[in-house]
């Protein structure tokens, strides 16, 4: 089997060449961030997602840790320090896994299937089982506020909260008063 080291390589360069958008963290290849895209036919669609990865010393034998920089809502994730609670990386790991499985099974099907029974967020959990309508509703009301793609998503994190204005509203949106930028006001 190959070094540790060389593992780690292997798969970052998979990761990479799978489209993923790859940030290491002090040109090393133990922390970095990947741009993760919502699953299709779910909540999050659409949503783009900064995810932190840490590779222990003894990867691939020891799973990888993954968080959400991204502030996100959902059952399994916490919504503070973006920790993921997903037991196929915190318990099942295996080194016949790779960072591909993490990015293209595990974390889509964490987001498809949330288990309200093991939260990491219980206010999530508690909404999802009490009222669906309106935990699906806070999920893309998150969704819209924090990972819009292509409008620094990346930016919005866990530990910061948006003001009105750079949120922007819907409810002015027909005003006429309504200041456009680039246009004098009147």
């Amino acid at each position: 089997m190959s070094s540790p080291s060389k593992r780690r390589e292997m798969d970052m360069m998979k990761l990479m060449m799978s489209d993923y958008k790859v940030e290491t963290i002090n040109d090393g290849m133990q922390e970095f961030f990947v741009e993760f895209n919502g699953p299709k036919d779910s909540l999050y669609e659409g949503g783009v997602w900064k995810i932190r990865v840490e590779l222990p010393d003894a990867y691939p034998y020891k799973s990888p840790s993954v968080g959400f920089i991204t502030k996100i809502y959902h059952p399994n994730v916490d919504e503070l320090s973006g920790s993921v609670c997903l037991d196929v990386i915190n318990q099942t790991w295996s080194p016949m896994f790779d960072l591909v499985n993490v990015f293209e099974t595990f974390l889509p099907q964490l987001l498809l299937y949330p288990n309200p029974s093991d939260p990491l967020n219980g206010e999530a959990a508690a909404l999802m089982m009490r009222d669906r309508p309106t935990y699906e509703l806070r999920v893309k009301e998150y969704c819209e506020k924090y990972a819009k793609p292509g409008e620094g998503s990346e930016d919005k994190s866990s530990d910061e909260e948006l003001s009105d204005e750079e949120y922007g509203s819907d409810d002015n949106e027909d005003d006429d008063d309504v200041a456009i930028a680039g246009n004098p006001d009147p």
